[in-house]
Parts: structure tokens; C-alpha cells; sequence
């Protein structure tokens, strides 16, 4: 299954759970109405059809009501995205200057994935006062995401370990659960809030006449239907995570190219007392989007697979009694990460050298779309070794609240000259002459940076500048947008890249508007899709009879019928403007078949250079497609 094929179930899934969702609140409606006709037209004086009724009517409109604000009210307020639901668990942040060594080890590992998966960096928790082994990752899209670790996770895990976990977190990420996750924390508080309220009344109700009994009746019945309800609403739970968990330990192991890491923290969950449990009073909440089972839920109401299963998927000849082994030598000597680490030298790595801009690859659609959201066995390496490529002083800016904007600027300024002119003029008209100075520095610090540095440079900057005021922000997304269009004449990839950074704060400003997967079929928008797909024939083929043939080789791929003649937009830039909005809103396989399009139009030639495949990279991206930052050759 490929990133579209999981695009696409997380899609089915989620019109299954609102499905679900809706017959539960159906049959707690009716049996609201069964507790009412039972309180009243039992006990109640007076009692008349007409009005048992109306009684019946309100009922259901308040139980509706109650159901439908409370879930709206929850999930407004995670409206901020995966920060929320950290901070809510009691998550520390973890700065991007750190010095503490167990933080800068967990922030090496997730700017590593992020930028192998081709994602921004997403924002860095510690659970501080959990001793359990667990971890999350929660939010609307990867723009806004949040990973969190639990303090028990830093100090028991080695670096391997940290990393198989940290890489099933960002399979989640990459999957589109946790949207998923977060309706469905809630519906079920909707629901509980039926429970709620029956508890309040009857713990709060005083008086013991005759008239009082049928509203302590109605107030019981409301408990134990919001209780039943909520039985159910975990049953719902239970199933739609189950599956997605051993989806993720697959994906991990995908990912890191080995099962000892994401094996090994499955063993000290099993082995260590206290296991993956959460001390939190929200951890029930949040269960569901755990590494590890952290409330202790039994096996009808579990959200996760049992533990000997998961360690056996990844190590098939596990033994259980060698559980009980592991729990009886580390109940002698505790296990340390760090110690680890520097018994089995992980905590240094070597260097790997790095494609030169000359530097062409043979690659086919079907392993490009193969590698899409699916990071394969040598991205997390490689990802490392960018990092590490990365000069000191751009990775300090990066990381730095007053040099990330500037710093992101300087990726989009053109070669000196009249176009780079034109955009320090942009910049200083709107912001400052100071910012412009910056933005002019960095552009000159870049100059000899290799094109492949430019994304992870950027995802790496990105945890600081969502953090920045709304209104820098939106002057943020003007400037990217200037500097984009400076004359017109600005180099293609540095469009793109304007462009998805604009993305990517744009996410962050809105989590819970931001991009879902869309439902419009490819053969209703052949016009926008060609156009694209000429832009991209055109910026990788000098020869314009060579994009000609690069142009018709992806429309045959994609359009094997359409008769559309190759007519690069005049325009390249405002028609881009005009594509991405609607082609972002494709059904995910009618995205899968337009990126095979896409590379074929690019590599027509039988060979991609570094330059095109970061365009083809930051085009994909744009189209909510993460590509890692090096394509396998054919």
C-alpha cells in the first residue's frame, strides 16, 4: 500500500467513523426519548400525549444540541493543532538552541525524519513528569504537527530505539491519521457530555417531593446512557486504531531499515514496571494517538494491538517467557539510553557524501510514486547526512527567532542582478531596509550552498517561525510571494519553494482549515493538470522540440486520449498561481497518476539532474505529496 492507498483509506475511514458517529448519537437519542416517556409518562402528574409529545421533541433537540456543541467545542479547542494537545498533557517544549543533551539527541532525530520524509520540522514536546515509555504525534496536517516523548522515553531508549519510535510517530503524520485522531477525541467527549450532565443533576439536586423524582429519573437515565454511549464510542475507537498501529511499526521499519530500534522500545514497554502508562487524568483522551496503550485498557476496549504480537511482527522467533527475562535483568540494573548509545556507538555517525549538482539519476514514475510519503531504507542516512552538510552558522539562523526570516528570504533571492534588485526593493518597501540587509547577507552566505540543502534548511527553520505573531506571519507569506513574482523572471524552483513555504505558515496559521485529502476525479481537470504538466516539460528540456516530446510522453501517460497540443503558458507563474489551488483538491489516486505524469515529463530525457529533481520535489510538496530529499535511481 503507497502513500495515495493510505490517503485514500484514512479518507474511507473517516466517512465510516462520522457514519458510526452518527448512528451512536441516533440510538442515544432514542433511548433519551425511551428515559424521558419513561420519567414523565410514568411518574409525572398531569401527563397528556400532546404534551409527552413536545416533551419528546425538546428532548431529542437538546440531546442533538448538547452532542453536537460539546464535540464542536472540543474540537475548537484544538483548533491550534497538535500544540494544543500537547500542552495539554503537560508537554514542555524542547528550544532549538538546546544544550540539554537528551533534548538535542531527540531534536537531531526528528529534524532527521522530518526532513527524510520531506515534511517541516514539526513542534518538539517533552512529557516531563511521565516515567512511562509512550510518545504521540498530534495535529491537523504536517504544517502544524506536534511530537511529543515522554520523559521515561528519553532516558530508557537508546538512539535506535528513540528513532523507531519517533519514525512510527511520523507514519501517522504521513498517513493522515491525525486528523482522524482529533475528531475523534470530539465526538466521544459529545457524547460523554450526556454523562456529564446526568452527574451534575443528580450530585447538585436537592428537594425529595414527588415532583422531583421524574427529573432525578431522567438525570439517571441521561448518565447511564451517556455511559453506554461512551462504551460504544470506545469500541469505535478501539477499531479504527488497532489496524492503523501495525500499519505504523511496518512503516517504521520501512523507514529506519531495521526492526531492532522500534523492537527494542516494544521490549522495555513489556519488560520495565510501569511499561507505556500515563499518569495524565488525559490520558484516556488521548489513547488512541499513543505509541504505547497508556491508560491500561482491556483487550475489548484496547487501542493497540497486544504487545507480544507487535514484538513478533518485527522479530517472528520472539519467545514470550523472554519478556519475563528482560523484565528480571533490568529489574537488577535499569536501563540507560545514553549508556547504550555509547556502548553500541550510535552517538556518532559517519559522514556520506552528497550528490553534486552535476550529479544525474535514471529514474522511472513508478519508483518516484513509490517513494512519495514512504520514506525508503536509505532516506533516514541520508537525511543525516544533510544535516551534518549543513554549514554551523545557517543551521544556528535557522534555528534562531530574528535570522529564520531573513534567512528563508535569502533561499529565494536570485543571482545578483537586475531581478535581485527588484526584490530588495520589495523587501524593503515591505518591511524594513535592516531585513533587507539580512535577507541580502544570507542570499550571499547561500550562494555556494548546493540546491539539495535548501528544503531540509527550510523545514528546519520552520518549528521558530510558526511560533512568530500572526500579523509577521501573513507580512512573511507577502514578502515569499514578491520575491516569487519579481519581474516575472524569477527561476522556477525558487517559485516553488516561495510557494510552499506560503503553504506551509498558511497551514500553521489555520491547522483546522488547512488541506485534506480531496474527491475531485483527474478527468475533470485535464486543463489545469496539462497546464502544469507543460511548465514542467518546458523547465526540463533547453530544446524546445525536446519539451515537446517530454510534454506528450506524460499526457499519454495520463490522458492516453486527450488530443491537447503542447502550449507553454506565456505566463509560467500565473498560471502556476491558478493550477495549484485546484489540483490540490484531486482524489488521492488521481494524484498518483498525475505525478507519474509529472516525472515523466521531467526525465523524458532519460536522465534528472539535481536541480530538476528539487523542482519536482517542491512541485509534489505543493501538491501535498512529500517527496524524501534524494530520488532512487531507476
Amino acid at each position: 500500500m503507497n502513500f495515495f492507498e493510505r490517503q485514500d483509506q484514512a479518507r474511507r475511514q473517516s466517512k465510516r467513523l462520522i457514519l458510526m458517529f452518527v448512528l451512536a448519537v441516533a440510538a442515544i437519542v432514542v433511548a433519551v426519548d425511551f428515559v424521558f416517556l419513561l420519567a414523565f409518562g410514568a411518574l409525572g402528574e398531569d401527563s397528556t400525549p400532546e404534551g409527552l409529545a413536545a416533551g419528546v421533541v425538546v428532548a431529542t433537540l437538546l440531546t442533538l444540541g448538547i452532542i453536537g456543541v460539546a464535540s464542536l467545542y472540543r474540537i475548537s479547542s484544538l483548533r491550534s493543532g497538535g500544540e494544543a494537545v500537547a500542552r495539554q498533557l503537560g508537554g514542555t517544549p524542547v528550544p532549538e538552541d538546546t544544550q540539554d543533551f537528551h533534548y538535542r539527541r531527540l531534536r537531531n532525530v526528528v529534524e532527521e525524519i522530518a526532513i527524510a520524509s520531506g515534511v517541516p520540522v514539526p513542534q518538539i514536546f517533552v512529557l516531563e513528569d511521565e516515567a512511562g515509555i509512550n510518545a504521540f504525534a498530534a495535529g491537523y496536517a504536517p504544517s502544524d504537527a506536534a511530537v511529543a516523548v515522554t520523559r521515561g522515553a528519553l532516558d530508557k531508549l537508546n538512539r535506535d530505539e528513540l528513532q523507531g519510535v519517533i519514525a512510527h510517530e511520523f507514519s501517522h503524520v504521513l498517513n493522515g491519521d491525525m486528523r482522524l485522531n482529533i475528531r475523534l477525541m470530539g465526538m466521544l467527549f459529545g457524547i460523554l457530555a450526556l454523562a456529564i450532565i446526568g452527574r451534575k443533576v443528580l450530585v447538585h439536586g436537592r428537594g425529595s417531593s414527588k415532583d422531583a423524582l421524574p427529573v432525578m429519573l431522567a438525570a439517571l437515565g441521561l448518565l447511564v446512557v451517556g455511559y453506554a454511549g461512551l462504551f460504544f464510542g470506545r469500541l469505535i475507537k478501539a477499531g479504527v486504531s488497532r489496524q492503523r498501529e501495525f500499519l505504523a511499526d511496518s512503516s517504521a521499519v520501512q523507514f529506519t531499515r531495521q526492526t531492532a530500534g522500534l523492537a527494542g522500545a516494544l521490549k522495555k514497554i513489556g519488560g520495565l514496571e510501569g511499561g507505556s502508562k500515563l499518569a495524565s487524568r488525559d490520558s484516556e483522551e488521548v489513547a488512541h494517538m499513543l505509541f504505547g496503550d497508556g491508560v491500561g485498557y482491556s483487550s475489548l476496549f484496547a487501542t493497540h494491538p497486544p504487545l507480544i504480537e507487535r514484538i513478533q511482527a518485527l522479530e517472528p522467533g520472539f519467545k514470550p517467557q523472554a519478556m519475563t527475562e528482560l523484565a528480571a535483568r533490568w529489574q537488577m540494573r535499569p536501563p540507560s539510553g545514553l549508556d547504550e548509545d555509547q556502548a553500541l556507538g550510535l552517538d556518532s555517525r559517519s559522514a556520506s557524501p552528497l550528490p553534486s549538482d552535476r550529479t544525474e539519476l535514471r529514474v522511472t514514475p513508478p519508483s518516484v510514486v513509490a517513494q512519495v510519503g514512504a520514506p525508503q531504507a536509505n532516506d533516514y542516512v541520508r537525511a543525516g547526512a544533510l544535516v551534518r552538510a549543513i554549514p554551523d552558522v545557517l543551521q544556528r539562523a535557522a534555528r534562531e527567532r530574528d535570522e529564520a526570516v531573513p534567512l528563508l528570504f535569502g533561499l529565494l533571492m536570485a543571482p545578483p542582478g537586475k531581478v535581485r534588485e527588484r526584490q530588495q526593493f520589495e523587501l524593503a518597501a515591505r518591511h524594513d531596509e535592516r531585513l533587507a540587509r539580512q535577507s541580502l547577507d544570507y542570499a550571499d552566505r547561500l550562494a555556494d550552498l548546493p540546491r539539495i540543502l535548501y528544503l531540509p534548511l527550510a523545514a528546519m527553520a520552520m518549528p521558530v517561525l510558526r511560533r512568530r505573531p500572526r500579523a509577521e506571519l501573513e507580512k512573511f507569506m507577502d514578502g515569499c510571494f514578491a520575491l516569487s513574482h519579481a519581474d516575472g523572471k524569477v527561476d522556477l524552483f525558487e517559485y516553488c519553494l516561495g510557494r510552499l513555504l506560503r503553504i506551509h505558515v498558511r497551514d500553521a496559521l489555520d491547522p483546522a482549515g488547512t488541506w485534506v485529502a480531496g474527491n475531485r476525479r483527474l478527468a475533470d481537470l485535464t486543463t489545469p493538470a496539462v497546464t502544469l504538466m507543460a511548465v514542467l516539460a518546458q523547465a526540463g528540456h533547453e530544446d524546445p522540440a525536446a519539451a515537446m516530446r517530454a510534454y506528450l510522453a506524460g499526457l499519454a501517460l495520463v490522458f492516453p486520449r486527450l488530443n491537447s497540443p503542447y502550449r507553454p503558458p506565456a505566463d509560467a507563474l500565473r498560471a502556476l498561481d491558478e493550477v495549484w489551488p485546484v489540483l490540490d483538491v484531486l482524489e488521492p489516486m488521481g494524484k498518483e497518476l498525475l505525478v507519474e505524469g509529472l516525472v515523466a515529463a521531467v526525465s523524458h530525457d532519460g536522465r534528472l539532474n539535481v536541480a530538476e529533481a528539487e523542482l519536482l520535489r517542491v512541485v509534489c510538496a505543493s501538491l501535498h505529496c512529500p517527496l524524501p530529499p534524494m530520488l532512487e535511481g531507476a
